[in-house]
């Protein structure tokens, strides 16, 4: 079983912004599965489909983002699934615009919402999609800029990097982490892959 986790803030006001890409993703992942995420728990919003045979649990944490470590580990705790079966998609500052890296393992890079679930789930060893939204000039801008729209010239990027996390995911699921991300990485934008 897999757990698929969208990391983002609930409300309206944070929907098309740079920190809800996660959110936007599992919502485009639960489409494609001809799913919705209508069920309540685990401090968010879930959905349980069907993969080639493999279950999947599709997740929103709905305690904000610097706090999605507590309903990671209620769902991971509660569907006994294994820390590698874990997938987090995250947004990066990191990263150029639209640009997309799968990696397993590994620091957070300073990124509140990983730090929270490494905290909780006592462990790194779970796989995230990161997304490239770009970072401002200035560092002490940071949060306004994540927490702020998509410009107009940044989305039509953004929505091939969200078709992309979506392959990405079913690639994780059907062949494993390497595959995807010998398939996946080497195609993102503007990236060097060592």
């Amino acid at each position: 079983m897999f757990l698929v986790v969208g990391l983002g803030n609930p409300g309206d006001e944070y929907s098309l912004s740079r920190h809800n890409i996660g959110f936007i993703v599992v919502d485009e992942l639960a489409k494609k599965l001809n799913v919705g995420l209508k069920k309540k728990g685990f401090r968010g919003l879930f959905a349980e489909a069907t993969l080639d045979q493999k279950k999947l649990i599709l997740f929103q944490p709905h305690s904000y983002m610097n706090r999605s470590g507590t309903a990671v580990k209620e769902a991971v705790d509660y569907f006994n699934i294994s820390i590698g079966d874990v997938i987090v998609v995250q947004d990066e500052i990191d990263l150029p615009v639209g640009s997309l890296l799968i990696k397993s393992g590994g620091g957070s890079a300073g990124h509140k919402g990983i730090e929270s679930i490494m905290t909780s789930l006592g462990d790194k060893g779970f796989v995230r999609l990161r997304i490239g939204v770009g970072k401002p000039d200035n560092k002490p801008e940071v949060t306004n800029y994540v927490l702020s729209k998509l410009r107009s010239h940044e989305r039509e990027e953004i929505l091939e990097s969200i078709q992309s996390a979506v392959e990405a995911i079913i690639e994780v699921i059907h062949d494993g982490v390497q595959s995807a991300m010998n398939k996946f990485n080497k195609r993102s934008r503007g990236l060097r892959i060592a």
